[in-house]
């Protein structure tokens, strides 16, 4: 391991100011979350120097709000913590479920959504949930604050918008109104403790008759990034999510994934396999509104 330096700043502003001053002059800034995945890679990919900025204690990274019209999810909010939430888990089932996916019992006491999307994985479970419910990442930085959905906010394998003196404070999701549920799914080799081969999550609401009105699809492991899939919510809306609506939004996803071959699945594989996945969470989801 190389040369490291450690910093907790205690205010936005100092942490902006660390980041800042640390980009200026030359520096490798790091924040850290809940450090799940940054001690993996320090131990392995990525050994060079840096500044870790610990994020953990900031009161607003650990905001969480449910209110009428948006729940906010702090950064550093480990998903232990969102886990025991029963309400924010009543609302966002799907999310909190793929939050729920990420490692260990023991892992869940430290990591975050917040991290699992700044880590910016084409397979990171929760951003195809955070795509579903159109979140939106709230940016803070020497410029001031800015909103990016999250379909925005990637820009590669590993890489994100944000600029070297920029950090997530936050997740804006707005909040579902009734008949509205989420529903996340992954596929894996092994039973747990794995890397998503695909991924698809999918929102939608429903009226009176159970037509649907509105629907959101995100998917993963499939694309260099995670994507939204409006041909999959184009078929769902207008539907009852019956067989043929499902179906459409299944051939929609594979038909957006352009995936790679390699040890955990081939293209053609994983092309069939999202769309599965975007049917089966798509009739969760359909299932939840009914009862919301």
């Amino acid at each position: 391991m190389g040369d490291y330096a450690y910093a907790a700043p205690s205010t936005v502003d100092s942490t902006v100011e660390l980041l800042s001053n640390t980009a200026q002059s030359g520096g490798r800034a790091q924040v850290l979350a809940g450090g799940t995945d940054v001690l993996v890679q320090m131990r392995s990919v990525d050994r060079e120097p840096r500044l870790l900025v610990d994020v953990k204690q900031l009161a607003e990274t650990n905001k969480l709000s449910i209110g009428d019209e948006e729940i906010y999810i702090g950064a550093a909010i480990a998903s232990a913590v969102l886990n025991e939430n029963a309400e924010l888990k009543g609302k966002l089932p799907g999310l909190i479920e793929s939050a729920d996916l990420i490692g260990s019992t023991q892992i869940q006491g430290r990591c975050t959504i917040g991290g699992n999307l700044c880590n910016s994985s084409p397979a990171g479970d929760t951003i195809p949930a955070l795509i579903a419910n159109s979140a939106v990442c709230h940016i803070v930085g020497a410029d001031g604050e800015r909103n990016v959905p999250v379909e925005d906010f990637l820009t590669g394998v590993g890489t994100n918008c944000m600029a070297p003196h920029e950090f997530l404070l936050g997740l804006r999701i707005p909040t579902p109104k009734g008949r509205t549920g989420d529903a996340y799914l992954r596929f894996i080799p092994r039973t747990e403790m794995d890397i998503a081969v695909a991924g698809a999550g999918v929102r939608l609401t429903l009226d009176e008759n159970g037509t649907c009105t509105e629907a959101r699809v995100g998917i993963g492991a499939v694309a260099p990034t995670a994507l939204v899939v409006p041909d999959a919510a184009a078929a769902l809306i207008g539907s009852n999510v019956d067989e043929a609506a499902l179906n459409a939004a299944a051939d929609a996803c594979s038909a957006a994934a352009s995936p790679i071959t390699d040890k955990r699945g081939t293209v053609e594989y994983r092309t069939k396999v999202v769309g599965v996945l975007c049917k089966r969470a798509g009739a969760i989801a359909r299932d939840r509104a009914v009862v919301a």
